[in-house]
């Protein structure tokens, strides 16, 4: 066979395969904004954020106070050198205190961020194995921004992948 020849079947056999397969895209903003699951999740995880946001601002105020009123207290001598300096050595490992459960809180969060995105990721992809063993797609992109430049609203599947993965959490709930 000739160049020609060959770089024809090629091409040929590629538009049938191209033919064959069967491409849909969800988007995941969608997703996000419509999944009762993540719903929820974005609600908890708000809650917990200002729970956290609230304790350490607490904390903050209270070590802010304690180290006005020992200022107040120093300059009406109110303390010998000694207890000054034991009162200033509490108040600053009160701060370190809460530095340290600041990293503390903020690396719970994200560990539990991370749980919740994982979970979001694996229903998502059980749903679509189970979907596709009826629809037969050969690829499902995930559509998020403007990471797909161009794709036919025709291969949108979002709707159903959101009704599905609420019917199937909904399911879970009982």
């Amino acid at each position: 066979q000739s160049n020609d020849t060959k770089a024809s079947t090629k091409t040929e056999s590629a538009a049938s395969i191209q033919n064959e397969q069967k491409v849909a895209y969800v988007e995941i903003d969608s997703i996000m904004s419509q999944y009762t699951y993540w719903k929820e999740v974005t609600k908890i995880m708000k809650a917990k954020e200002a729970n956290i946001q609230k304790t350490l601002a607490n904390k903050q105020q209270s070590i802010q106070k304690a180290a006005a009123n020992f200022q107040q207290d120093i300059r009406s001598n109110k303390y010998t050198q000694a207890q000054a300096e034991q009162i200033q050595a509490s108040i600053q490992k009160q701060a370190q205190d809460a530095d340290v459960l600041q990293q503390r809180l903020g690396s719970e969060y994200q560990n539990e961020v991370a749980k919740y995105n994982k979970a979001l990721s694996d229903s998502v992809h059980h749903f679509l194995v189970e979907y596709n063993k009826d629809k037969k797609y050969s690829m499902i992109l995930a559509k998020s921004g403007d990471n797909i430049l161009y794709a036919d609203k025709t291969y949108n599947i979002t709707n159903d992948v959101v009704k599905g993965l609420n019917k199937a959490y909904k399911g879970m709930k009982k």
